[in-house]
């Protein structure tokens, strides 16, 4: 076994010098690539071993730097610090010295002459010869023989003057040529920088102590832990060559002759990886903060107590609960301890993403004038930002004054935003989230409901959708508020063509044969009343973007009402009509309120053209019998293409879709698209 470990190591050295010269004849170090580093380092990483007491050592290596960095700063700058006043942890009472690691460690450091192929080369032998011990062991132990000496060199500096021992001791380590009051007048700045780099290198270690600590965590949980793990072995890398990099410049202090080394290359380098290991620590601890608050509110759910505490903890983190503000007052109505208003009340909660659009707060309007005179009813805005800034603080007051209703002034992000997100399906869509006294969710999005029936659906729990669609009115709570002619069309029982599509010629089309067939004397005898409605279109001919949003918004809440019933006429006609949005051309023919037929543009418009082969039926089997029959035929030699468009955003959509129009299950695609509605289409970013 023996042999084979030293065969091992004999291989890795052998790697690590071939690489480090072919490293050496190209590059400076400061360009090499991480990826190349990882390459060298990888070759001297043999396994890791456990058992070594890597915290017990750090703690005892932390102590020794930061007495020693003080003891810099009180003799070179002149700070009255006590060194008695620094924390001090003690290390296990089981901890043991790896003496002879070290030693062999500071050999690799010592009395090295400065140059960027030397700090390389040797950082490469020093982790060769630790090869076994996991990362964040390899910079502790290379640290510790740093400390080793540092920490003595500072000892004797201190006790020379009082202890004669020391200061024979000190003699041998060269501490009075530095210490010489006009050697150290000259030497000052570059030992006062040399101590800022050692304390920076100190905190690299301990962030990547934190990271490593961190493993312990469930990885779905905390899932920029792994992309830190992944850089820590460079992390690694880099506190060692600083090290030694640190030595080098000790030992050109000490010296007689005055030889320059520069170290603020590596200073630079290490104070970036600090602050990229700070950030990534603050994102970890983020997201294992969401993770148990995710975990909390899971709990709550299942079983909830009352309707204030759950909303706290959904909404505020520890000791940060905030006022909530009257929209109708613009004053708070709570402290900052608590929010009684909600008190064993239903709270309808209003989620969104400050992009939330006029349409859908007044869509809420309508249900906060139906319940502001029942007490036991609160509507609450909570709005949904990641990283707040001042834009955002700006727009989020002008969105509050167009709501009257409660809105939490709170600018931070969610407490509870993984849970909204993974349990509530929110994706940046405006949600209603409706919840009874005792905390219960009675429906996770009730904003569909209340965007097609406002408040015929109230108290819009989950089961009362059930009741409010007929099979055949389906579309008439979607057209009843797009026009006021509309309605009066559907209380006289007239026949209503609503179409509308991307097609301009189509839609100039299917406009001449419906209003040829609509003005023909035959139908007119039979006093057939047949009316058009192009969705979209003024009647001065432009588009009519709010209608058509209207409209497609109340087809898409429609369907989200009925998605789970694949199998059900109405949810089959929804998903049928929304497949057409993207088409040239739609259409829904209607009797009243009763929906006769809908289809792809081009199967009503054979249908139309063809009126003069199927009008004889008319008279015998009603129109509605005849149109229906001619387009069931109709389809069945026009085959197209079936496409459903659902947005990303729109919530928690089913993994498998049937096709409306035969009983395929639809293949699924991903689909990108941009209308450069937010800036010029000649912007490069």
């Amino acid at each position: 076994m023996l042999g084979i470990a030293q065969n091992v190591v004999s291989k890795v050295t052998s790697t690590v010098a071939t690489t480090a010269q072919h490293i050496e004849g190209e590059l400076s170090l400061f360009t090499i690539s991480d990826n190349k580093i990882l390459e060298l380092i990888y070759a001297t990483h043999v396994h890791e071993d456990d058992s070594f007491d890597v915290d017990s050592l750090f703690l005892v290596t932390e102590n020794i730097i930061k007495r020693s960095t003080q003891i810099v700063d009180n003799i070179v700058q002149g700070t009255q610090v006590h060194v008695e006043t620094i924390d001090e942890k003690p290390p296990k009472a089981t901890f043991s010295s790896p003496l002879c690691t070290l030693k062999s460690i500071g050999c690799e450091m010592s009395c090295k002459p400065p140059g960027e192929e030397i700090a390389h080369k040797s950082t490469l032998a020093i982790l060769n010869k630790l090869s076994t011990y996991s990362w964040e062991a390899k910079a502790v132990l290379a640290f510790a023989a740093f400390a080793l000496e540092y920490g003595e060199f500072w000892l004797l500096a201190q006790t020379q003057q009082s202890d004669l021992l020391a200061k024979s001791v000190a003699i041998l380590k060269r501490v009075p040529v530095l210490l010489k009051p006009t050697d150290l007048q000259k030497r000052r700045q570059a030992v006062v920088e040399l101590n800022v780099l050692i304390k920076t290198t100190l905190q690299v270690i301990e962030c990547i102590f934190e990271l490593e600590k961190l493993s312990a965590y469930d990885p779905k949980d905390v899932p920029a832990l792994a992309i830190a793990m992944d850089h820590i072995p460079v992390d690694v890398y880099w506190s060692i060559i600083t090290i030694f990099s640190c030595a080098t410049k000790i030992t050109l202090l000490t010296s007689d002759e005055e030889k320059p080394y520069d170290l603020s290359q590596f200073t630079q380098k290490i104070h970036y990886i600090l602050n990229k290991l700070k950030i990534q620590l603050l994102i970890c601890k983020k997201q294992i903060e969401e993770a148990e608050t995710y975990r909390k509110l899971r709990k709550l759910f299942q079983t909830p107590a009352e309707v204030m505490e759950v909303f706290k903890a959904l909404i505020f983190t520890k000791d940060t609960v905030q006022p909530i503000i009257d929209g109708s007052t613009s004053k708070t109505v709570c402290s900052h301890s608590t929010i009684d208003v909600l008190r064993r009340k239903y709270v309808l909660l209003f989620i969104s993403t400050l992009d939330i659009s006029d349409d859908d707060i007044s869509v809420i309007k309508p249900v906060y004038e139906g319940t502001k005179k029942d007490d036991k009813y609160k509507i609450v805005w909570i709005p949904i930002v990641e990283q707040w800034t001042d834009d955002l603080r700006k727009k989020f007051e002008v969105l509050r004054a167009k709501m009257p209703w409660y809105t939490v002034q709170y600018f931070a992000p969610v407490a509870g935003i993984r849970f909204i997100k993974e349990e509530w399906h929110f994706k940046g869509k405006a949600a209603v989230v409706v919840m009874n006294p005792q905390g219960k969710v009675e429906n996770t999005n009730a904003l569909h409901l209340i965007r097609i029936h406002g408040m015929k659906a109230f108290p819009f729990h989950k089961g009362i959708e059930d009741t409010l669609t007929n099979d055949k009115e389906w579309i008439t709570p979607i057209v009843n508020d797009i026009h006021p002619t509309i309605q009066t069309w559907i209380k006289e029982e007239k026949y209503i063509f609503f179409y509308g599509g991307k097609d301009n010629d189509w839609i100039q089309q299917i406009t001449e044969k419906a209003t040829s067939i609509a003005n023909d004397p035959f139908i007119k005898e039979l006093k057939i009343n047949i009316e058009l409605f192009c969705v979209g279109k003024s009647p001065k001919g432009g588009e009519d973007l709010g209608i058509l949003g209207r409209f497609w918004n109340g087809i898409e809440s429609l369907f989200f009402t009925k998605v789970k019933k694949q199998t059900d006429t109405v949810t089959k006609e929804v998903q049928k009509l929304l497949s057409y949005k993207n088409e040239g051309g739609w259409a829904v023919l209607t009797k009243g309120s009763t929906v006769v037929v809908s289809g792809h543009g081009f199967t009503i418009l054979k249908v139309l053209d063809d009126f003069d082969t199927w009008k004889n039926f008319i008279k015998e089997k009603g129109f509605e019998f005849s149109f229906k029959a001619y387009y069931e035929k109709v389809i069945q030699t026009m085959r197209h293409c079936c496409r459903l468009d659902i947005p990303s955003v729109a919530g928690k959509v089913p993994e498998t879709m049937k096709c409306p129009e035969c009983p395929r299950t639809m293949e699924t695609f991903v689909s990108y698209k941009c209308c450069h509605t937010d800036s010029p289409i000649n912007a490069h970013h």
